[in-house]
């Protein structure tokens, strides 16, 4: 397994989707890249990258002000000693999120056809999901923060639409 020569050790700077971990050795990135990471995970950290640089330009007003509060504002929440501590979510959060709410409120995707256009090379199709409503699945690894305190809950998000 390799990690991008520049890959930053900080947890919650943003990363650009070319400095990624990936599931081989470095020098089969060039060659290898999209086919090794899951479907729509290369296309969809572009345009997410993208879409977060143009200040979520799309987004409806509630998404927009819930990912500037989230993100972009200062946050404190109080240790079990009653210490107040600067919080933040991690980078893998934060991406997860916006993914989420770049696919429902930007793209419009209300189903699994919908999604099938971010497979750049063609590994997916209608056929592979017996059911019939939308469902975004989130893999994020062990430590980056699933069960944080405080921590973004799409359920709670999804009600309100």
């Amino acid at each position: 397994m390799a990690l991008h020569k520049n890959f930053p050790k900080d947890k919650f700077q943003i990363l650009d989707p070319s400095i990624r971990w990936f599931p081989a050795e470095e020098d089969l990135r060039k060659e290898g890249y999209e086919k090794l990471l899951p479907p729509f995970v290369p296309e969809l950290r572009e345009k997410v990258a993208k879409w977060r640089a143009d200040n979520y330009e799309g987004a409806n007003e509630t998404s927009k002000a819930l990912l500037n509060w989230w993100f972009k504002e200062p946050h404190t929440i109080f240790t079990k000693d009653g210490m107040s501590v600067a919080f933040q979510y991690y980078f893998a959060q934060r991406e997860a999120v916006e993914t989420i709410i770049w696919i429902y409120d930007v793209q419009g995707a209300r189903n699994k056809f919908d999604l099938i256009p971010f497979d750049k090379l063609g590994r997916v199709s209608p056929n592979m999901f017996d059911e019939d409503w939308l469902r975004f699945v989130i893999k994020m690894a062990t430590g980056s923060g699933k069960t944080k305190n405080g921590s973004f809950r799409l359920a709670d998000y999804a009600d309100r639409y």
